[in-house]
C-alpha cells in the first residue's frame, strides 16, 4: 500500500469523496485550500482524505473515504496514521468534525481520538438534505481530537 499527495486535477477524486461528504458544495468548500492523500494498491485507489490548515497548531480532517470494497481492513486507520506522523512537528492536534453515528464515532475513537464539543443542528443547516448513516439522521457535529 502506498500514500501519496494528490496536488493537482483533485477533483478527479470526486466520487470517493462523496462517500466521505455526500454534499459536492460543502467538499467545493475545502478541497481547494486542503492537502489532499490517496491511498494505492498500485492499481486502485482504494481511500483518500483531505486536511486543512485551521491555525493555531490545528490540522483538520475534513474528508476521509474508502472505497466500499476496501472497507474495514484497516486502511482509514493506515491514513490516519500516516497524517499523525506526517504533521506531527507541524501542528499540536488533529480535528475532525462528524455526524453522531454509531459507524465513524467508534472508529475515530478507536484511533485515539476524543470528543470536545458539539456543534448543534450542523447538518441540518448545512446540508441541503436529510443525511442518514447507520440507521440515524445525522444532526449535530461531533467534534472529535486527537493530539499529535
Amino acid at each position: 500500500m502506498t500514500i501519496f499527495e494528490v496536488t493537482t486535477n483533485k477533483k478527479q477524486y470526486l466520487p470517493l469523496l462523496l462517500l466521505g461528504d455526500e454534499q459536492e458544495s460543502m467538499i467545493d468548500c475545502y478541497l481547494p485550500r486542503g492537502r489532499m492523500f490517496a491511498a494505492s494498491d498500485g492499481q486502485d485507489i482504494l481511500a483518500e482524505c483531505v486536511v486543512t490548515d485551521e491555525g493555531n497548531g490545528v490540522l483538520e480532517l475534513k474528508n476521509i473515504a474508502v472505497a466500499p470494497s476496501a472497507q474495514r481492513k484497516g486502511i482509514g486507520r493506515m491514513l490516519i496514521e500516516f497524517l499523525c506522523e506526517q504533521f506531527r512537528n507541524d501542528y499540536n492536534v488533529l480535528h475532525v468534525g462528524t455526524g453522531d453515528s454509531p459507524l465513524t464515532i467508534p472508529f475515530y475513537e478507536s484511533c485515539g481520538f476524543t470528543r470536545f464539543r458539539v456543534i448543534p443542528d450542523f447538518f441540518l443547516l448545512h446540508y441541503d438534505h436529510p443525511i442518514f448513516e447507520g440507521g440515524v439522521q445525522l444532526k449535530d457535529m461531533i467534534c472529535l481530537r486527537k493530539f499529535l
